[in-house]
């Protein structure tokens, strides 16, 4: 039996690489013969790099990093096994939890480190690089990374700008000439689930700034900010960005990636699924087995279970998802790909102890569902009968 193994993240309890080894043990456990593909999977955020270079045979790499605050922070990337693509997730260099809650300024904080990730990847030789731009702690609008990969952002006065969103109601002048040149020979491909623009009532500052700190006039202040700096990209650079889809997304680091990098968005699981290639594996699988934390409502808007479950399907491959909790109903479940969904919990289960035992439940929801399994190809075959 052939069957690949491709859960996201059980957040809070078991990275991708955790449930799908568990995954895998419950499944062993009964059938010691199964052919078995393991590819632990994300959607494009926490957990992009681990799952892509795990299932691509990669390596992780590190690099000294600045921070949201500019100070030194210690980030780690991946270069996938085709030694030619390497993954980033901003939150690395430029994330939420890398600021205390008392610290935490959009006015101030910077993606510059995240630029200097991306310098770090080009610096491998890699000439396709994803970028995971989830959780992120800024609303500069990207110019932080641009800067550090050559960009000058200059007020009146020709002087660099400081870093965060505030400074860029002074922006003046763009200058790109020293801009890395290996920019213009790389591909960029950037994971990202939500269409927000830039600015406005829906845009980066309106929606998240206040998730990082910022306070009502903040939020105003930063909304000016990049409506300024989004009206001299467009007059200097000849790029829209203010109301481009997913311009908004990660504090308007999606602006500055397509603005500068010329990146193209897009979903999360598409793009983490077509990097792990995963469809050649369907051509012969028996069986697909995911699962992640919680199936409900928003599985359908780009989840792990919802991504693997539709190209399933477009082989005629079953899916069972074995999660922590079911929050959906079965009358869903074909709509996602999925043949079963399962809760891992064997019975009424408090909160922590479900966190805490994840791998042991996962486990043994495996090696249970195998057994049914088992027994149905047993009465299949014929082989169990009515005395």
């Amino acid at each position: 039996m052939n069957i690949i193994v491709c859960p996201d993240s059980f957040k809070g309890s078991l990275s991708a690489v955790e449930a799908c080894e568990a995954i895998t043990q419950g499944v062993r456990a009964v059938l010691l013969d199964a052919e078995i593909v393991r590819l632990p999977l994300a959607d494009g955020g926490e957990g992009t790099v681990e799952a892509l270079v795990t299932a691509t045979g990669g390596r992780f790499l590190e690099k000294e990093v600045h921070g949201p605050l500019m100070e030194p922070v210690r980030a780690r990337f991946g270069l996938l096994g085709d030694d030619t693509t390497a993954v980033i997730e901003m939150a690395a260099a430029s994330g939420l939890p890398l600021v205390a809650p008392d610290q935490r300024n959009p006015l101030l904080t910077t993606t510059y480190g995240t630029g200097e990730l991306i310098r770090a990847a080009l610096d491998t030789g890699a000439t396709k690089i994803l970028v995971g731009i989830g959780g992120s702690a800024t609303n500069d609008g990207g110019a932080g990374m641009a800067q550090a990969l050559g960009v000058q952002l200059l007020d009146a006065q020709d002087a660099p700008l400081p870093p965060g969103g505030a400074a860029l109601a002074q922006l003046a002048r763009v200058n790109t000439s020293r801009l890395d040149r290996r920019v213009q020979r790389a591909e960029f491909l950037v994971a990202c689930d939500v269409s927000n623009p830039l600015v406005g009532p829906q845009g980066a500052s309106a929606v998240y700034g206040p998730q990082k700190g910022a306070d009502p006039a903040m939020v105003e202040q930063l909304d000016q900010a990049l409506t300024h700096y989004a009206a001299v990209l467009q007059e200097q650079l000849h790029v829209e960005v203010a109301e481009a889809p997913g311009a908004g997304a990660a504090g308007g680091l999606g602006a500055g990636l397509m603005a500068f990098l010329g990146a193209t968005m897009r979903m999360g699981i598409a793009l983490v699924l077509e990097a792990a290639n995963f469809e050649q594996y369907l051509e012969t699988a028996d069986l697909l087995i995911t699962g992640e934390g919680k199936l409900d409502s928003q599985t359908a808007f780009g989840k792990v279970i919802f991504g693997v479950g539709r190209l399933a399907a477009k082989h005629r491959v079953p899916v069972v998802a074995l999660v922590g909790r079911l929050a959906a109903d079965p009358s869903e479940l074909p709509g996602l790909g999925l043949q079963a969904a399962l809760p891992i919990t064997p019975g009424p289960v408090g909160e922590q102890e479900a966190m805490a035992r994840a791998s042991d439940y996962l486990q043994m929801a495996a090696e249970q569902l195998m057994r049914v399994i088992q027994l149905g190809r047993r009465i299949g075959d014929g082989k169990i009968r009515k005395s």
